[in-house]
């Protein structure tokens, strides 16, 4: 894929036919190109939806409209303007809303973005345990499709689709204005279509890892391999839970642990012991890391390689228990037995939790399903328990770095409960 290929050279005509009861009229999408900029005319449907003050534009508000990766107006069938966003496919949606106005894309107005974003977050500034934070949030600092993240020194770029990739020299350059303690930067391409996945974008390089602080707690983290990073920003407030309590004496049980960042939190925050499970064979050598980071022998944390679901069959055969069960899974997941849907499975794995868990423990359950709902959440996770009795003593979402649009429930993605179970 080039850029040059992803741009409209002409103008555009789409006959939109509305999906909705309500809508039954045939309207005419008109895009017109001059060179920078088109116009679209909008349904009523999405109409509205901009007018409530959501931001991401979804394929079903547009129905047969072919990415373009372009700039546009967006026009109400009264002619009204409604403003600027633009259109380019990512994991979500079709393209986002910016701005009642007339906007340009210019190193000024991102530098205004970065201005606001980096006041919101003066707290963490301050804060000198922690040393890595979300420093911008898509939607959340009215620019959707970007994710920027401090890491010590350095900021990792994220890119959801190509036509925010397209003005990344336009965005490191207001960037590095606001931002000019930032050592060097990092970038990950999180949409289809190009030939690597993160790369060194400018200034110093780190190391192929370093360490970074959250919560007094030291983690190892790496920028430039694949997608991932070490560790999950947006845990870091009950990752915090953990290291001031609510771990204390118990032993703790880490599903789906990834690099076991819960169970450095909770070995930190006084846990008798760990066990972390994963089925990623790295898994194993990226936990240990962040224990040793801290200081701490492998003696009382146990790491093992295994499929969740097996692992909690192992543990109830053997006799096993645990004070504390974090549950943490991806929102759906693949392997050679079995899939697992957040919106469809959850149940299954509070419900095998019970075997396992202690009389008067508690369970952490974590989903980062933007598809699903508080409530249904809830509901999957009474489910689970059946007739069993449970206290939900904290809801804990989004941290304040993770700013998110409070117009739209699906920004405040991470759903996070501590369930106080009485067997």
């Amino acid at each position: 894929m080039t850029l040059k290929n992803l741009l409209p050279l002409s103008v555009i005509f789409l006959d939109i036919q509305l999906t909705k009861s309500s809508y039954e009229t045939e309207i005419i999408a008109f895009f017109w190109y001059n060179g920078n900029m088109s116009i679209l005319t909008v349904s009523p449907f999405a109409e509205k939806k901009i007018k409530q003050g959501k931001q991401l534009l979804l394929a079903e508000d547009f129905p047969n409209i072919a990415e373009n990766n372009q700039l546009i107006y967006l026009y109400s069938q009264s002619k009204e303007f409604l403003g600027t966003g633009y259109l380019s496919s990512q994991n979500k949606g079709i393209g986002w809303f910016l701005s009642p106005k007339k906007q340009k894309l210019t190193v000024t107005y991102f530098q205004g973005l970065f201005e606001k974003a980096k006041a919101k977050r003066q707290s963490y500034y301050d804060n000198d345990l922690t040393t890595a934070f979300r420093l911008f949030n898509q939607d959340g600092d009215d620019f959707g499709g970007l994710t920027i993240d401090l890491y010590g020194d350095y900021v990792l770029f994220s890119w959801y689709n190509a036509f925010v990739y397209s003005l990344k020299d336009v965005i490191v350059e207001a960037f590095q204005t606001v931002f000019p303690e930032v050592l060097g930067g990092y970038e990950k391409i999180r949409f289809k279509g190009l030939d690597f996945e993160s790369d060194h974008l400018f200034g110093q390089e780190s190391g192929d890892t370093f360490t970074i602080l959250e919560n007094g707690v030291t983690y190892e983290v790496f920028l430039n391999d694949g997608l991932m990073t070490g560790i999950f920003l947006d845990q870091h407030e009950v990752r915090d839970g953990l290291v001031n309590g609510l771990a204390l004496g118990k032993s703790v049980l880490n599903m789906f642990s990834y690099t076991a960042a819960f169970s450095v939190a909770a070995a930190m925050g006084g846990a008798v012991e760990t066990t972390s499970v994963d089925l990623a064979k790295r898994s194993r050598e990226l936990s240990t890391a962040h224990f040793e980071a801290n200081g701490f022998s492998m003696e009382n944390h146990r790491l093992v390689v295994m499929d969740v679901f097996d692992y909690f069959k192992y543990a109830k055969k053997k006799g096993l228990s645990y004070d504390l069960i974090v549950i943490d899974p991806p929102s759906f997941a693949r392997n050679k037995k079995r899939t697992f849907s957040a919106n469809k499975d959850y149940h299954k794995l509070i419900a095998q939790s019970l075997d396992i868990l202690s009389e008067h423990g508690t369970i952490i359950a974590s989903t980062n399903a933007a598809n699903m709902t508080v409530q249904q959440f809830k509901k999957q996770l009474r489910k689970g328990l059946g007739d069993v009795s449970a206290d939900f003593v904290n809801l804990q979402q989004l941290p304040a770095d993770f700013t998110v649009n409070p117009n739209d429930p699906t920004s405040n993605y991470l759903k996070v409960y501590t369930i106080k179970v009485n067997k």
